[in-house]
């Protein structure tokens, strides 16, 4: 390349582009013949945009040449991350996005390897047939991201490849008959790994998760085949919990269903549901803790409030007056119970539902306030809290025992003062004995069968 349009090319200039032209119009021409980099490369090493511009203005087809490195100035521009160029490279022509440079890559293989996210997103709503390029190696982006750890740019990948719905690139195998799971399973990234099975929650069969490679390993063989290291029991958990076998486990009829055999709409359905299912399930090791304690608490919360409320309005409301012995057998209405006002109409009317309403609610607002205790257990203002819930299950026993009837009075004391406090120690035990009860009721079942 002549010496002074390269260094118009590294300063960025236009002026003094436009000044070189007019000394030699045919100075762009010469290029092609003289050296196998043009301005455009060396403008989209150094990231002038303006320059860029001004170069595709004049001689465009300069975004298809490879340079000696087999880099066309769009690959030059993604590996160093100017997303402006990228983007006006991508408006010229479309197809600039898929040129292969050397090893057959394309910019969005070498974005994906430098996990360039803003590039890969540019280059995709530009042409998003490119997320099924391949190269030499029969490799896709997702491929090399994932081989990369390139955790990010696997993220936005897997983003396009569901917006614009190419579920099928999860299955291209490179090479080696590598699927993008085998690699993750490899690399031990676990992050990947729960992004790749979260396809299968709506759709099962859009990520085979038992596919073999030329060594005739599955994802899961690939995980165990080399050193344990932490946090590979979990991983293998996860695997497991979709379906994920061993290629000695594999049946030839999971093998059939593997390359993508139909199922039946009914079966689809069913296993489509029972995967949704499962994936909302906790799962120790994959669910942090601090997430499932912050839902208990919620629904603790929920059921405190909804109890309480419950039990100072209980069904059926309140008596608006008072109505004694003396006055239903002067009036000759015998069907009115004696009541007084501010009682619970069902404490007097119906005894036997408003005790049951009474005893289970009374139950389940002390668990909760049980389970509220444990799980902000060591938070500050503790003492503040205890006192709180003492406070709130007093009013609601004092509540109880003042509006229940005559009649039902002596109970809603006794449930809500004695029962509900045996509670929380008779869940710790069955708690601590679950094994033997399950045992003696699957004993107790077995002997009725018989």
């Amino acid at each position: 390349m002549d010496m002074k349009l390269l260094d118009v090319s590294l300063s960025g200039y236009v002026d003094h582009l436009h000044q070189l032209v007019r000394e030699n119009p045919i100075i762009l021409n010469n290029i092609c013949l003289l050296s196998a980099e043009n301005p455009l490369h060396i403008a989209s090493i150094t990231g002038h945009l303006e320059f860029v511009k001004e170069i595709l203005r004049l001689k465009p087809e300069f975004a298809k040449e490879l340079n000696q490195d087999g880099l066309t100035p769009m690959h030059i521009a993604a590996v160093n991350g100017y997303v402006d160029i990228v983007g006006e490279l991508a408006s010229v022509d479309c197809e600039l996005c898929r040129l292969k440079g050397k090893d057959m890559n394309t910019p969005l293989h070498l974005a994906a390897i430098k996990g360039r996210v803003d590039i890969i997103s540019v280059l995709l709503l530009a042409c998003p047939q490119n997320i099924e390029d391949v190269n030499v190696q029969r490799e896709t982006a997702l491929h090399l991201g994932v081989k990369n750890n390139q955790f990010q740019a696997v993220e936005v990948l897997l983003y396009w490849i569901r917006e614009i719905k190419r579920e099928d690139v999860l299955n291209i195998k490179d090479e080696l008959s590598n699927t993008v799971l085998h690699i993750a399973a490899w690399k031990k990234q676990r992050q990947v790994i729960e992004l790749l099975l979260g396809f299968r929650t709506m759709n099962p069969s859009s990520l085979e998760v038992n596919a073999t490679n030329n060594s005739g390993l599955t994802a899961l063989d690939v995980l165990l085949i080399f050193p344990s290291e932490a946090g590979d029991r979990e991983i293998t958990d996860i695997l497991c919990s979709v379906g994920a076998l061993k290629a000695g486990q594999l049946s030839p009829e999971s093998e059939f269903q593997s390359v993508g055999m139909p199922t039946t709409p009914e079966m689809r359905s069913v296993e489509q549901a029972q995967n949704l299912i499962e994936y909302f399930k906790f799962k120790k090791g994959r669910d942090p803790p601090s997430q499932a304690r912050s839902a208990l608490l919620v629904i603790a919360v929920l059921v405190a409030t909804a109890t309480f409320h419950i039990g100072v309005n209980p069904p059926g409301g309140f008596w608006k007056d008072t109505l004694t012995s003396n006055q239903t057998h002067g009036t000759g209405n015998n069907s009115m119970k004696p009541h007084k006002a501010g009682e619970s109409i069902m404490a007097t009317s119906n005894e036997v539902a408003y005790a049951l309403i009474v005893f289970f609610n009374s139950v389940g607002l002390s668990v909760s306030l049980v389970m509220i205790n444990i799980l902000t257990c060591r938070f500050p203002l503790q003492v503040e809290l205890q006192i709180c819930m003492v406070t709130m299950y007093s009013t609601y026993n004092t509540a109880l025992t003042n509006i229940a009837g005559d009649n039902t009075k002596l109970y809603a004391t006794l449930t809500t003062s004695i029962i509900t406090s045996l509670v929380p120690f008779t869940v710790r035990w069955a708690r601590l004995n679950s094994k033997r009860i399950k045992d003696m009721i699957r004993r107790v079942t077995s002997i009725s069968i018989l």
